[in-house]
C-alpha cells in the first residue's frame, strides 16, 4: 500500500498542517505532552520524538524541547521517563506516588534514550545554528549514556528495571518476570487511562498491579540502583532498550567528533553493547529476544522491538526472513507482537498493535541497511496508516483502527520527519 495512490499532494499538504497543529496543540511551553488528557506530563521518549517533529518547522522550538528535557536530569546522569512540571490531579501514578526528582519532580526509571538521535538529525538540519544549542547538550547526553552503562548494562545487554522503562509496557516480554510478583500490599487507586480509553485497548489490571508493586519497592529503596539491582524482582535485558542504545551511542560518538571530543568512552561502550546484544539472539524463534535476568530464560516474543536490529546497526538474515512473513500478514507496518503467535491482541497496546515511531526506527534502519525494498514498505505502510485513519496513539496492524489517544504528539512527529511525501522529497 502506498500513499501516492490514494492522495494527492493537497491531502499531503493537509496531513502535513495537522501534524503541525497537533504538535502545537500539545506544546504546554518548553515541554510537549503526549496528548491531551491522557498524558499530562513530559515524557522522555515522546519528547525526544517531539523535537524532531519540531525540527520540520521550527528549529528553535525542537532545541527548547530537548533542552526541556534535561532540565529534569538527576545528578548521576538518569534522565527520567517523566517530568512532572505541573500539577495534575487525575493521574495516577503522581509524583506522591514516586517520591523522585531532583530540580523538578519525577518518576525514577528512565525510558529508551532516542535523544542522541534525534539530536543529531535536528542538529544536520543546520549545523551552524545548532553547534551552540548541542555543545551544553552534549554533556548531559553523554552523562545519561555513562548512567545507562553503569546501571543497565552488567549483562552486556541493556536491561530495564520496570516494564514502563522500555516503553513497551504489557509487552508479552514480561509476562514470565512479572509473574512471580507479589501485588497484595498495591492498595486501592484509580487509573486515568481506562476512563480515557476503552479498557480493551490497556493493560489489565494485574498488569498494572505489577508495576505499581514495582514503584513502591524503587520508592522504598529511595531509587538506590545498587539495591534495586541486587534485590528488585524485575530485572529483564531489553532488545527495546539495547537496539536504541547502541544507535543513540553511535549518533552520540557522531556528535562528539563533530564537536571536537575525545569519544573513546563511548566506542568502549559501543563495543561492549556489539557484543553484548548476541545474548538475547533466540534461535527457536529467529530473533532477538527479552531475556530475563533473574531466571536466565528467554521471553519467546517475536516483537517489533526484535526489528530494531538493524537500526542499531546489527545484521540478521533470519530476522529479516521473519519480518518480511509477519508484513505479508498484516496490512500496517510493523504489529508489536507477531500476528501468529499465542498472545496476539490486535488493540491491546504493545500486544498487537501497531505504532508509527517504532516502524519508522525499524524502517530507518532497513533503510541503513540496504534492505531497501523492506524499507520502502515500511514506510509507505505507515504514511498509508495516518493518512487513512490518523493521528492517534496506536493502531490495529490489520485494519487500521486508531487507539489509545486520538491526537499523538509521536504520530504527528513520525508523520512531518518521515512519513509524510514532503519528508521524503527532502530526505
Amino acid at each position: 500500500m502506498t500513499l501516492a495512490a490514494n492522495h494527492d499532494a493537497a491531502t499531503t499538504a493537509e496531513l502535513d498542517a495537522r501534524a503541525k497543529a497537533i504538535l502545537r496543540g500539545n506544546d504546554r511551553g518548553g515541554y510537549t505532552v503526549p496528548t491531551e488528557g491522557l498524558y499530562p506530563y513530559q515524557w522522555n521518549w515522546d519528547s525526544a520524538f517531539a523535537a524532531w517533529g519540531f525540527a520540520a518547522f521550527d528549529l528553535d522550538r525542537a532545541w527548547v524541547e530537548l533542552e526541556t528535557l534535561f532540565s529534569g536530569q538527576w545528578a548521576n546522569g538518569m534522565v527520567p521517563h517523566i517530568l512532572f512540571h505541573r500539577e495534575d490531579a487525575g493521574y495516577f501514578p503522581g509524583p506522591d506516588v514516586w517520591g523522585a526528582g531532583e530540580t523538578i519532580p519525577s518518576s525514577g526509571i528512565s525510558q529508551p534514550p532516542v535523544a542522541a538521535t534525534m539530536a543529531r538529525a535536528i542538529f544536520e538540519r543546520d549545523p551552524q545554528a545548532g553547534a551552540p544549542r548541542m555543545a551544553p547538550l552534549y554533556d548531559k547526553l553523554l552523562a545519561w549514556h555513562r548512567w545507562f552503562y553503569q546501571h543497565r548494562c552488567e549483562s552486556g545487554a541493556c536491561c530495564i528495571t520496570h516494564p514502563w522503562e522500555s516503553g513497551r509496557d504489557n509487552a508479552p516480554d514480561w509476562d514470565g518476570a512479572l509473574k512471580g510478583i507479589d501485588t497484595s500490599n498495591v492498595g486501592p487507586y484509580t487509573r486515568r487511562d481506562t476512563s480515557h480509553v476503552n479498557p480493551d485497548m490497556r493493560p489489565t489490571k494485574r498488569d498494572y498491579d505489577c508495576y505499581i508493586t514495582l514503584v513502591q519497592f524503587g520508592r522504598a529503596c529511595d531509587w538506590d540502583e545498587a539495591e534495586i539491582l541486587a534485590n528488585s524482582p524485575f530485572r529483564v535485558a531489553d532488545p527495546t532498550m539495547t537496539f536504541i542504545l547502541l544507535r543513540a551511542h553511535r549518533d552520540l560518538k557522531w556528535l562528539g567528533t563533530t564537536l571536537g571530543h575525545d569519544t573513546t568512552e563511548i566506542d568502549g561502550w559501543i563495543a561492549e553493547l556489539e557484543a553484548g546484544v548476541e545474548s538475547l539472539w533466540n534461535d527457536d524463534v529467529g530473533v532477538y529476544d527479552a531475556r530475563d535476568l533473574r531466571s536466565g530464560e528467554l521471553a519467546g516474543s517475536p516483537s517489533n522491538a526484535s526489528f530494531l536490529c538493524w537500526y542499531a546497526g546489527v545484521s540478521s538474515p533470519k530476522t529479516e526472513a521473519r519480518l518480511a512473513r509477519i508484513l505479508s500478514k498484516v496490512t500496517y507496518g510493523v504489529p508489536s507482537y507477531d500476528p501468529e503467535g499465542p498472545l496476539f491482541d490486535h488493540m491491546r497496546y504493545w500486544r498487537g498493535p501497531v505504532w508509527g515511531m517504532m516502524n519508522t526506527m525499524i524502517g530507518m534502519g532497513l533503510a541503513d541497511a540496504g534492505l531497501t525494498d523492506l524499507a520502502t514498505q515500511v514506510r509507505d505502510d505507515t504514511a498509508a496508516l495516518i493518512a487513512d485513519h490518523g493521528f492517534a496513539e496506536y493502531f490495529s496492524p490489520l485494519d487500521g483502527t486508531p487507539a489509545g489517544g486520538g491526537t499523538f504528539t509521536w504520530t504527528a512527529a513520525v508523520w512531518l520527519g518521515w512519513a509524510s511525501p514532503s519528508a521524503q522529497k527532502g530526505a
